[in-house]
């Protein structure tokens, strides 16, 4: 069985004329057959601090999480035996970190 959606049930735009009432730069027009605006050759995107570090994280190449897979041996055993011990106090402490850091206290 074969299904296709088109446009994803969202309206075709019309193009916009005139001022859009807030006073700010004309709105984009959009293309009947594209179904989005027209980018001008003004728009301009500006990324925040921290949408530039997050950005640089996860583009950081060699430096990307290694899996040790001894450790996952490790913690499936513990885990199948019974042995795997969780610390609730650790892991309270390491949430109120975190959420230092989201916060912006800085302090964690």
């Amino acid at each position: 069985m074969t299904t296709t959606i088109t446009n994803n049930g969202l309206p075709n735009f019309t193009p916009v004329s005139g001022n859009s009432g807030n006073g700010s730069a004309p709105a984009a027009t959009a293309q009947p057959d594209s179904g989005g605006p027209v980018p001008r050759a003004d728009d301009e995107v500006r990324l925040t601090d921290s949408a530039r570090a997050l950005q640089a994280a996860t583009h950081s190449g060699d430096s990307a999480a290694v899996i040790d897979s001894q450790r996952v041996a490790q913690l499936q055993k513990a885990l199948a035996d019974g042995s795997y011990q969780v610390n609730p106090g650790h892991i309270a402490d390491r949430m109120l970190a975190l959420d230092r850091q989201i916060g912006g206290t800085g302090k964690a």
